[in-house]
């Protein structure tokens, strides 16, 4: 049996956030000692490596769910875990396009301000009316 500190430590989730898994039940409720210590299996911590893993990914809570839900039923078949993984590339992509947009007129914005004084500063006077975008980055991805 492990502690909930040694789950922190073999995963890199903080204590707080296990707590959280298995209060919205993405972790099962931990077992207790008689003093009400959490005590956990390996294959929670391997739930929680999962879970940890979907995360920096970038997989949103209610998908890992959906995944986890897959995983507990291996007969099932694994369109629907490519149908979820398909889903959050075409996020990713989506954002990165924004994000590119932003470093564009970022960019731009940097290389047209001269410095000088800040009633002629190009930084500011782009962030005071959007019409002075080059890009719709406001628009991509969301």
């Amino acid at each position: 049996m492990l502690a909930i500190g040694t789950l922190s430590r073999r995963t890199g989730t903080k204590v707080q956030t296990i707590r959280y898994y298995e209060e919205i039940g993405l972790m099962n409720e931990a077992g207790r000692t008689s003093g009400g210590q959490r005590r956990y299996f390996e294959k929670d911590l391997d739930r929680l490596a999962f879970i940890r893993h979907s995360r920096q990914l970038g997989f949103s809570l209610d998908s890992i769910r959906e995944l986890l839900d897959l995983s507990d039923n291996p007969s099932q078949s694994c369109a629907e875990a490519d149908s979820i993984a398909r889903r959050q590339l075409h996020q990713v992509e989506q954002r990165i396009k924004r994000l590119q947009a932003l470093k564009k007129e970022l960019k731009r914005m940097v290389a047209e301000c001269d410095g000088d004084s800040v009633a002629e500063c190009k930084v500011l006077e782009v962030l005071r009316d959007h019409a002075e975008c080059l890009t719709e980055h406001d628009e991509i991805g969301a």
